[in-house]
């Protein structure tokens, strides 16, 4: 029976992958009405923390963008990479994963992605080399940000499993994506041919108005800031910070244990301590609030920022494959943990491959790590090795449906960035594998001697 139901929940996220934008959440719905109507098994609890901590940072970086503080950062960053543009392939990626550690989504980098491009393009450097390591390193950057659900997620089950705060999670996840992000831009350093000796780019290159457009000097182009960019900038940033503070030092935070008829909920845990995934969504609204306020943003154009719009899609794929997996989980337990112990035992090390193997259905290291880190905790892997492999929850890019590698394809207009012809075979997972790999075994590293 175990395996009619996995096969019918392959088939739901597969069928969901291709639909794309809210296609894995409707699917996953469609899995978990056979699921309990037809196999009797009970719902597991809906994924309420991941949702609203995604729809609550999300919807304050729609907020940021809205303000034109997104623009300003683009334009600082654009600076950065135009200076130096014999190095793209190091400042790209550095570019992207920073946008995605300071703002907790890696959908903020569609503005910083043709950039990269045009100054690789116009350096004659292969596009493909700088796109392909910059979409990881963003993707990376969501297990290290501190106000990522993913990180939320994690921290909120290590706090309860061995009491690792916030800032246990980052002096290890920070540092291993770095260093596997840096392995990740060697491995492509000599990817592809050079521009001058592909012939794809070579044939382009004979229609005159192709070439014309490719060396064309867009760096003059500015676009008019809003008047509250850089405060917005400012007022996301002190909301990152505090919650790295907060996540750091929880005792800074009132405790409800003491207070008479007190009772655990969704916001405040067993130990009367307000739960970290409840601060983020505090202080990311507040901040969404001082945003509207005193950068004399609309609610109306917050509301219409494309960030937005990927939020929602975001949120309810979420809800549906996460439920849905769950459920799967919880019902088949006993089996799953009995098939897995007696490997994960011997080598815990294992237990990365399933992280990234249900990435690369899920499309999301949040889903990723509520749906599978609890079997790792009751199957009794060491929290510090839970940590280690927390990385590995980065499989979105083995099928290349994921918005931000489409999009890097779409704005490589030389055509090196692609897709190849068995799928798999695609400008990302050279990069992505070693990226991932490195990342995890220094995760290891460093929680052997920080942890």
């Amino acid at each position: 029976m175990i395996w009619i139901e996995f096969a019918i929940l392959l088939v739901a996220i597969l069928i969901g992958s291709r639909i794309k934008g809210v296609g894995l959440g409707v699917m996953g719905m469609i899995g978990m009405m056979i699921f309990t109507l037809g196999f009797h098994m009970q719902p597991a609890d809906p994924p309420v923390e991941v949702l609203l901590i995604i729809l609550c940072v999300v919807s304050t970086a729609a907020g940021l963008q809205a303000a034109g503080g997104m623009d300003y950062l683009v334009t600082v960053a654009e600076k950065i990479l135009r200076r130096k543009p014999s190095q793209i392939i190091f400042l790209g990626p550095l570019a992207t994963y920073s946008f995605t550690l300071f703002a907790g989504t890696s959908h903020i980098n569609y503005s910083i992605l043709p950039i990269i491009a045009e100054v690789a393009t116009k350096s004659r450097i292969r596009p493909e080399r700088p796109l392909s390591i910059s979409v990881i390193a963003s993707h990376l950057a969501l297990t290290a940000s501190p106000v990522s659900a993913a990180t939320a997620t994690m921290v909120l089950l290590m706090r309860d499993y061995a009491g690792l705060e916030l800032i246990d999670v980052l002096k290890i996840c920070i540092p291993a994506t770095l260093v596997g992000i840096f392995a990740g831009m060697l491995s492509v350093l000599k990817m592809g041919k050079d521009l001058d000796k592909d012939p794809v780019f070579l044939e382009k290159m004979k229609d005159p108005a192709f070439a014309a457009q490719l060396d064309a000097d867009t760096s003059g182009v500015k676009k008019e800031l809003k008047p509250g960019a850089k405060l917005a900038v400012l007022l996301f940033g002190l909301g990152v910070l505090t919650i790295i503070l907060i996540g750091s030092f929880p005792n800074l935070l009132p405790n409800f244990a003491d207070v008479d008829g007190f009772q655990p909920n969704l916001v405040v845990g067993g130990d009367g301590r307000i739960r970290m995934a409840a601060m983020i969504q505090m202080v990311m609204l507040s901040v969404l609030a001082c945003i509207i306020i005193f950068c004399k943003t609309s609610a109306m154009e917050v509301a219409k920022a494309s960030l937005f719009s990927a939020g929602a899609q975001a949120a309810i794929s979420v809800l549906g494959v996460v439920w849905m997996s769950a459920t799967f989980m919880n019902t088949n337990e006993a089996v799953i943990e009995r098939s897995m112990s007696v490997i994960v035992q011997d080598h815990p090390w294992m237990f990365a491959f399933a992280l990234f193997f249900l990435c690369t259905l899920l499309f999301s290291q949040a889903a990723t790590t509520r749906a599978l880190m609890p079997l790792g905790i009751s199957l009794g892997i060491a929290a510090p090795h839970l940590v280690a492999m927390f990385p590995a929850a980065n499989g979105d890019f083995v099928l290349p449906g994921y918005p931000t590698l489409l999009a890097a394809i779409e704005f490589d207009r030389t055509g090196s960035t692609r897709v190849g012809k068995y799928l798999i075979n695609h400008s990302f997972m050279l990069p992505g594998l070693v990226s991932v790999s490195v990342a995890v075994a220094t995760g290891f590293l460093l929680a052997a001697i920080l942890l």
